[in-house]
């Protein structure tokens, strides 16, 4: 026992685990765990597809039989399509550069990799409309040359790329920084070229954390509201993605339908909370966190 765990021990006892704690303690922190993971994960979760149905399976069906409807799940999915695999890729590219090899600079852009992670959604949408906007810094410019950035799909796509870009990279740099640089180092001594060590060692090493950091991109790509909001427009038809339709038609007081369609956005993070934790439990190793094999 350390002196320092010691210290914290009444005289003449000994060193106890904290699976040990008395069965009230733990009965009691189990409890109130799972109360509040009842009222405010299951129950909302439930009244999401309890209204969906109020009206029948029928019901359900008409909401996405609407063009705006339609409109709003094609655009949220081209949005996603885009922004998810430039993600990757800058996520992948970035934690190679971070985790082996050391430069100038190294942690200002560990810095503004986190940026969108302390920065509000409404505020990085705000940032694309000042500088992309009618009035913005490069608006009249753009408008000029018939260039249209903010309330249309590239202002989308920006400042969904914006709020989604740490994630693929977070999830790779503590794992690239624990596997180390030896098979990298050893794969070119052996006469490898780059190219070839970063596609025979390092992405083979990696594979399950992009897979996991990709799942993650493209649940907050496609339930992104906040910055989305700012540089769409509310567009019907146009410009709004699938939480801003939902958002008009709660406001229309039209319930079924706007619970409808939140379901696919339930039903898309039960997906990729399961996705999440099968490759936990597969392969946990592989992942942030998990002991490499």
């Amino acid at each position: 026992m350390s002196d320092v765990s010691a210290a914290f021990l009444p005289a003449g006892s000994s060193q106890q685990s904290v699976v040990t704690e008395r069965k009230l303690i733990r009965w009691l922190a189990i409890s109130v765990a799972l109360i509040f993971l009842l009222l405010f994960l299951a129950l909302p979760l439930a009244v999401v597809f309890v209204e969906a149905f109020r009206r029948g399976l029928d019901g359900f069906l008409a909401a996405f039989q609407e063009a705006d409807a339609l409109a709003a799940i094609q655009l949220t999915l081209m949005v996603a399509a885009i922004a998810v695999p430039l993600n990757l890729v800058f996520g992948l590219m970035a934690s190679w550069a971070i985790a082996k090899f050391e430069f100038k600079g190294k942690s200002l852009l560990i810095t503004l990799i986190d940026l969108p992670f302390s920065v509000s959604p409404v505020v990085s949408g705000l940032i694309y409309l000042l500088l992309f906007g009618a009035q913005g810094l490069f608006g009249p410019w753009l408008m000029a040359h018939g260039i249209k950035i903010a309330f249309a799909l590239p202002g989308i796509v920006l400042a969904t790329i914006f709020v989604t870009f740490p994630f693929v990279a977070r999830q790779l740099i503590p794992l690239m920084q624990e596997q180390g640089t030896a098979e990298e180092e050893a794969a070119l001594t052996l006469g490898a070229t780059g190219w070839r060590t970063f596609l025979t060692v390092t992405l083979p090493n990696i594979k399950w954390g992009l897979l996991y950091g990709a799942l993650l991109c493209n649940a907050r790509a496609m339930g992104e509201f906040g910055a989305v909001s700012v540089v769409s427009g509310h567009i019907r038809g146009l410009t709004n993605t699938i939480p801003l339709h939902v958002e008009i038609l709660y406001n229309e007081y039209n319930f079924v339908a706007a619970f409808a369609v939140a379901s696919l956005l339930a039903s898309l993070a039960l997906v990729t909370l399961a996705l999440k934790s099968f490759l936990e439990w597969r392969h946990g190793a592989d992942l942030p966190g998990g002991a490499h094999r």
